[in-house]
């Protein structure tokens, strides 16, 4: 496989991805009734739809228990490794990334898995490993979370022992300090006997570390306020990654709103994170940060402030608003986003007729083929 797998298969500058659609309501906790409800149907429609239009990803969360409230916000989801393969079995040119809780799936069953979704896709499987961080998930699992830096050594030593198994012939053995795993064999082994690209979006330092050690792309948070800032940090990562031999992509996410004009789109925006936001569930999203009523005297401010930047940084506006936005974003080094949508089937359209185009225009993107 050549090195365009970790480019995501194209001359795109500024990659775009669907990001959080195997969760009811996505990433906006929101009672609206055309809120996404993440049927199999509706991701499969979102993923044919994204493909012939020319998005580079698809980029799903893990969850495994919803946050309550009116809607249970992301109490229906669908398991990724399985979502991206039924997905790529669909598609013919977007990669689907997995979201993995390295510490809830077995190395041996996870490369398995993984391999399968990659032929399955022809090489367009990606892994999106991410440590945990969520009690409640991991009580359901009945397995102990450790302590945080703990948790990257030991995702480390997990990639480190898939890798092995998609490149050795025959069987070997893992020891390590918390994997000791005997006689490991894995055929097939991936497309193109290359690992599949991997992400992670850990923004500790002992999350930027791991990054910088095992990941081809990293996710970082941008705001609008911070440009200088993000090309600050976009040039001393990949500058850090270089004087160790690495190159690495870093990437933003955020949540669109996209209408034909810009106070359609900041109405819609307006009614989305106030009358429309599911409060509940913000609060339960709060409690399991240990910020409560009881110990947080400023808490419904903070409840409040909860729906607009839940969801990452909001791009809202008309297309041409849409399409400045991304440069922003693409001028500060960073070399794509994972956003999300209210209903992704409903607003997919807007963004492949008006904003697409605008992009191409602008030099980030080249016409789906």
């Amino acid at each position: 496989m050549p090195s365009g797998r970790y480019q995501m298969y194209n001359d795109n500058s500024f990659k775009l991805g669907l990001f959080g659609a195997n969760c009811s309501s996505g990433r906006a906790a929101n009672i609206l009734p055309e809120r996404w409800l993440a049927d199999w149907e509706s991701c499969a429609t979102m993923a044919k739809m994204a493909d012939e239009a020319g998005f580079d990803f698809i980029l799903p969360i893990g969850r495994w228990k919803g946050y309550g409230g009116a809607t249970n916000f992301q109490g229906t989801t669908f398991e990724t490794l399985t979502w991206a393969t039924g997905l790529l079995a669909l598609t013919r040119s977007i990669t689907v990334f997995g979201t993995v809780h390295a510490p809830l799936f077995n190395p041996m069953v996870a490369a398995k898995q993984m391999v399968t979704a990659d032929h399955v896709g022809n090489g367009r499987f990606a892994l999106n490993i991410v440590v945990g961080w969520n009690e409640p998930e991991f009580k359901m699992s009945g397995i102990q979370q450790r302590d945080h830096a703990d948790r990257y050594d030991y995702a480390e030593e997990w990639i480190a022992a898939m890798k092995q198994m998609w490149s050795t012939e025959g069987s070997s053995d893992f020891q390590s300090d918390y994997l000791h795993l005997q006689g490991l064999v894995c055929e097939p082994k991936p497309v193109g006997r290359t690992s599949p690209l991997i992400i992670n979006a850990g923004q500790s330092d002992a999350g930027r570390a791991f990054a910088m050690r095992c990941c081809n792309g990293f996710f970082t948070n941008f705001r609008e306020a911070g440009v200088e800032r993000a090309t600050a940090f976009v040039e001393a990562f990949k500058s850090e990654a270089r004087s160790n031999g690495r190159e690495i992509d870093v990437y933003t996410q955020g949540h669109v709103v996209c209408r034909p004009t810009r106070k359609e789109a900041e109405d819609y925006f307006h009614h989305l994170t106030n009358e429309g936001a599911d409060y509940g569930a913000l609060e339960e999203a709060l409690r399991l940060k240990n910020i409560t009523r009881e110990n947080t005297l400023d808490f419904e401010a903070r409840l409040k402030a909860m729906p607009p930047n839940n969801v990452g940084y909001a791009i809202v506006g008309s297309p041409d608003d849409i399409a400045e936005k991304f440069a922003r974003i693409h001028g500060a080094g960073i070399s794509g986003i994972a956003f999300s949508l209210v209903n992704y089937v409903k607003e997919l359209p807007l963004l492949v007729q008006e904003v697409l185009p605008r992009l191409e225009k602008m030099g980030m993107r080249t016409a789906a083929t």
